[in-house]
């Protein structure tokens, strides 16, 4: 069996649930390597880190695994052949049986070999093609211009791709919406695994105090709209925590007020405790899931959203947070305004729906009919 991922520059979401498939596959079945398009060459997680990586030629060149990924979208399909040519010779080595890849961008459409199966996890069709072009565009320069020229033909190139993969799963009903409009198909929804556990435990017993303050946790790209929670803020005086780092970072450091903090990324325990303290997470952007709302109702913490994509799923009006329907500050403001208090509990019963069990069960019923009936090691 193989792994295949987008590209491993960081630990996000979605290598949350590549982490989480390589150890429920695992207990299954030999996993002989995880393909990916970009590798930076860091430490991702000890599952992950334990499988042998297959790189693309690009992909291991230093520069292409950081910011220039970026500009590299009409190369993708060629990024992809290339990899597709060494899982051929994986497959020549040692037969594989099955391909499991987790796609937000380009290795949904990896070529497997004659008679090999692939399942895709599907985060979401690549937003700067298919969806929130508009979003990426905002900064304008050679960026926009290149995402302009490139759209139509890498439309043609991914819908190709899909119709090559025997079973599709999406992430959230927003992505299997988006499924069935892109490429014409009906994906089963599975929910991301959250650790809701962990992320509910670093309250305590009793529960940390709450100090009033707001939360955002996001990498800082044009389309997670952290710009309105920064703009909010401003206006309400309100004390905002920043958590993560991005191509809009700068830009939004300098829109910022006196109570605005930008701590950059932190690791687990720190997270758990900025989700401890705050008072509402402000998730303002159209998501295709929403892994850090569940994380932060898993803490007790409410969660003001926009009206739209994955947090419709997560988040219920009134009970564990509220929503805001018009990317304004006005209208982000009123939604906080009346935004649940003291509704720790009711949050923590809603998260558990997301649990890392559930997607344990549920994904691999969906597996075990491709299964190999015997395993490959690594020649």
């Amino acid at each position: 069996m193989v792994l295949a991922h987008d590209w491993l520059c960081g630990v996000r979401g979605g290598e949350r649930v590549l982490d989480r498939l390589a150890r429920v596959i695992s207990a299954e079945a030999e996993v002989v390597a995880l393909l990916v398009m970009f590798d930076d060459g860091r430490p991702v997680t000890a599952a992950l880190d334990r499988l042998p990586r297959v790189v693309s030629d690009v992909g291991c060149v230093g520069p292409a695994s950081g910011g220039l990924r970026r500009w590299l979208l009409p190369a993708y399909p060629m990024i992809v052949q290339n990899l597709g040519r060494k899982l051929e010779a994986l497959h020549d080595r040692a037969p594989i049986d099955l391909v499991v890849s987790t796609s937000s961008a380009a290795i949904k459409n990896l070529p497997t070999p004659a008679g090999v199966p692939h399942v895709c996890y599907l985060h979401t069709p690549p937003r700067y093609v298919w969806s929130q072009g508009a979003e990426y565009e905002r900064a304008g320069g050679l960026r926009a211009l290149g995402l302009r020229l490139a759209r139509e033909r890498y439309k043609d190139w991914d819908r190709a791709g899909t119709a090559n993969v025997a079973r599709l799963l999406a992430n959230s009903a927003h992505t299997a919406a988006l499924a069935r409009a892109c490429y014409g198909v009906e994906p089963r929804v599975i929910w991301p695994p959250v650790r809701t556990a962990m992320f509910g435990d670093a309250r305590g017993p009793s529960g940390a105090t709450r100090d009033g303050s707001w939360l955002v946790v996001s990498a800082l790209e044009p389309y997670k709209r952290v710009d309105l929670a920064v703009c909010a803020a401003n206006r309400a005086g309100a004390s905002l925590v920043v958590v993560g780092e991005g191509s809009e970072g700068h830009r939004l450091r300098a829109m910022a007020g006196p109570t605005v903090r930008f701590v950059g990324r932190v690791d687990d325990e720190e997270l758990a405790r900025r989700y401890a303290s705050a008072s509402v997470l402000i998730f303002p952007q159209v998501e295709d899931f929403g892994i850090v709302a569940v994380e932060a109702l898993a803490s007790g913490l409410p969660v003001v959203a926009r009206r739209a994509g994955g947090a419709i799923e997560i988040v219920t009006e009134g009970v564990t947070g509220g929503f805001f329907d018009v990317p304004s500050v006005d209208s982000l403001l009123d939604a906080v305004a009346h935004c649940p208090r003291n509704a720790d509990e009711a949050c923590q019963r809603a998260a558990e729906r997301f649990s890392e069990e559930r997607f344990d069960r549920e994904v691999l019923a969906e597996l075990r009919p491709y299964l190999p009936g015997r395993t490959y090691l690594p020649s």
